[in-house]
């Protein structure tokens, strides 16, 4: 699949869409793109740090959508662990996804969100559920 046909489908998605996703490149094995920083990310208005939850949606969008090249689809997240690095400050965030393993039933991807530093803010790692496979057709006599 090309970035524009993932980049298609994160612009269906309204919160997708919301984050300001766009895909910089994907391979069988990775997927990188651009979130553009919201004035609405902001959590904590001393600090002007970006809302954590943002941050594992950034995790989980990476983790998933690696998956894009080899199934074509996203698929639903079972298990999401996030660590949080350091405080994300206004400005644009870069996240990357990597595959660890796909599975028949389960796939496990990892992602890393930096800022425009290359500052690593957060990393999580993910389970998803792979597809059921599509019926063989009976052979016709």
């Amino acid at each position: 699949m090309s970035i524009q046909d993932v980049q298609a489908v994160i612009d269906r998605g309204p919160y997708l869409s919301w984050l300001g996703l766009k895909v910089i490149d994907i391979s069988k094995e990775s997927i990188e793109a651009r979130a553009t920083w919201r004035e609405e990310w902001v959590a904590n208005l001393k600090f002007m740090q970006t809302q954590g939850g943002v941050l594992a949606a950034l995790i989980d969008f990476a983790a998933d959508f690696v998956l894009f090249e080899t199934i074509h689809q996203p698929v639903p997240t079972i298990d999401l662990r996030v660590d949080y690095h350091r405080m994300a400050k206004p400005g644009d965030l870069i996240v990357k996804g990597k595959v660890v393993k796909i599975g028949k039933q389960f796939s496990v991807c990892e992602a890393y969100l930096y800022d425009l530093e290359n500052n690593l803010i957060a990393s999580g790692r993910g389970t998803f559920l792979m597809p059921a496979p599509l019926p063989t057709p009976a052979p016709t006599p």
